[in-house]
């Protein structure tokens, strides 16, 4: 056999062997490296659905998992009894870790009531399913509210714009009982109000008839608006009322007395004349009086 052959056959082999080690050392390291690795995992609570605002949350929502306890979400329960039975005021995607933020308090109460900020209320009006647009109002959206009825004095039926702006908390129906007593189905949507709105969404809500205008949430703009009556919708244009004040009228002011000045005596009458013509000359004599003091 070539000796050439064989030194060339040789030194590939060990340059093969040199690869090879080389390469088993890398894949030992990282190997080694990977069971170097922490092992220090922590349970984190999870959760099993969606959980949507106002839900009170039940084991069955609830799953474990495992994660690094140096990559422990802050905020977050390692232990389902932390969580059971509190409301939640932010929803909750599935397999997203509970927090501390979007849970209420133990025992704060259920539904709604946990999610109203101090100072607010919620209010639930009565609405159509066609003109309260109860089917596409999700919570979270803002609404502006129009109230349709007739006024104290007046002649028509006006619309008006009483709120704006005013944020969805839940929609869906309740039960309520008709003029027989019957139960029906009744559209309802409830919003967040300052206690001033809430006076005026009960009375709007039992004078007259709701109707709910949807708005773009970005939009935070209030309007300024007059109402409509029954009257404009056919081209004819309102006499409005000026409205009458309480207030009583001014009393009118006294006018200035201005000073009495004495009238000056009438003058003395004329006394009768008399034109006398002789001849060229033309003289005028006094009827009544004397020339000299001794004639008669």
């Amino acid at each position: 056999m070539d000796r050439r052959f064989l030194t060339v056959l040789g030194v590939s082999l060990l340059f093969a062997l040199v690869i090879s080690s080389v390469f088993y050392q890398m894949t030992a390291r990282a190997g080694s490296s990977k069971k170097a690795e922490p092992t220090d995992l922590k349970d984190v609570v999870l959760a099993a659905r969606p959980l949507s605002v106002g839900t009170t949350v039940k084991p069955a929502d609830l799953k474990l998992g495992k994660v690094p306890s140096a990559a422990f979400p802050k905020g977050a329960f390692s232990k389902a009894e932390e969580v059971i039975d509190r409301p939640v005021i932010s929803n909750v995607l599935i397999d997203e870790p509970v927090l501390e933020g979007r849970l209420a308090a133990r025992g704060s109460g259920l539904g709604l009531a946990p999610i109203i900020p101090v100072g607010m209320r919620a209010v639930t009006v009565r609405v159509n399913d066609v003109t309260g647009i109860s089917g596409f109002v999700l919570p979270g959206m803002r609404v502006d509210v129009l109230v349709t009825g007739r006024p104290p004095n007046s002649d028509g039926t006006i619309t008006a714009t009483v709120l704006q702006n005013m944020v969805v908390l839940s929609a869906g129906t309740a039960i309520q009982a008709d003029t027989r007593g019957n139960a029906i189905q009744a559209a309802t949507v409830t919003l967040l109000a300052t206690p001033e709105q809430a006076e005026t969404l009960t009375l709007a809500n039992t004078e007259g008839r709701i109707q709910l205008v949807l708005r773009n949430g970005s939009d935070q703009t209030i309007e300024k608006t007059a109402g409509r009556e029954v009257s404009e919708l056919y081209g004819v244009r309102p006499v409005r009322k000026k409205p009458e004040s309480d207030a009583p009228a001014p009393r009118p002011r006294p006018q200035p007395v201005a000073a009495v000045v004495a009238a000056p005596p009438p003058p003395p009458p004329p006394p009768d004349q008399i034109v006398v013509i002789r001849g060229t000359t033309k003289t005028v004599e006094v009827v009544g009086v004397n020339r000299n003091p001794g004639d008669k």
